[in-house]
């Protein structure tokens, strides 16, 4: 027997709530932060304002302080139904409460203004700081660990309440004939049994139940898809880039 799919719509779909495993919907009554391509629907009234554009200054000044990853985000503004999803990842949203956590920059989907935004020391995160809600995805359903724990980098998604971590490579990994090469050349340590980020204190890690990396995906550009104004194969041959396009702003991975 076949189950008719559920059909949604601005008054049936939940207020700031999981759609399902791989949507969130935002009940918008004000101002989001958004990153580049996370929204795939909405109803009501709503504006996207670019980072460093448009009459949001105040708004910025005390809620975004990462100027590498401003060309990624926007401000959505006005009222209705926000949906938001990245390509079939799972999607969780989370309550800070006059904490601060540090999040992988390409995990981030969404967050309110109330919490502020600031370049994490560690290359490739970001700290979120205040009391608020965000939306983030991951490869995969998320555990919470408390410290002292090491974590296979590529599983790690953040870290609330804790120090950051160091670098910590397996003392068999370093002797004999890997450790030679490895101190000649420099290569070598890419798995988690090999070198792992080590948190210790109080707090709680953050980890994604695979090793493999959510894949970068360039966000503000038309998607290189047939069917997609200014994406299909025809579109690529001329090599111009349509009005408006956003060109190859990059997410930010990397440790």
């Amino acid at each position: 027997m076949t189950t008719a799919p559920q059909v949604f719509d601005a008054g049936s779909l939940p207020a700031n709530d999981n759609v399902n495993p791989y949507a969130f919907c935002v009940d918008l009554n004000g101002q989001w932060f958004l990153q580049k391509g996370k929204m795939i629907a909405y109803y009501g009234q709503i504006d996207f304002h670019g980072i460093g554009h448009g009459p949001l200054d105040g708004l910025i000044a005390s809620s975004f302080h990462s100027p590498l990853h401003a060309s990624d985000w926007v401000v959505a503004q006005g009222q209705g139904k926000l949906l938001l999803a990245d390509r079939a990842f799972d999607i969780n949203s989370y309550d800070l409460e006059e904490g601060n956590l540090t999040v992988r920059s390409g995990n981030l989907l969404a967050y309110e203004p109330s919490l502020s935004l600031k370049q994490s020391i560690i290359p490739g995160f970001l700290t979120l700081i205040g009391t608020g809600k965000f939306v983030a995805a991951s490869n995969g359903e998320v555990h919470f660990l408390e410290p002292p724990v090491r974590v296979d980098p590529q599983a790690l998604v953040g870290w609330s309440d804790c120090p950051s971590p160091c670098h910590h490579y397996d003392h068999q990994y370093l002797r004999g004939v890997m450790g030679g090469v490895r101190a000649m050349t420099g290569l070598g340590g890419a798995s988690g049994e090999e070198h792992q980020f080590e948190f210790v204190g109080a707090g709680t890690v953050l980890i994604q139940s695979t090793e493999s990396l959510m894949a970068e995906r360039d966000t503000g550009a038309v998607p290189q898809e047939d069917g997609v104004p200014g994406g299909g194969q025809g579109d690529r041959q001329g090599g111009a880039q349509p009005p408006g396009q956003g060109g190859g702003l990059q997410r930010r991975f990397g440790l």
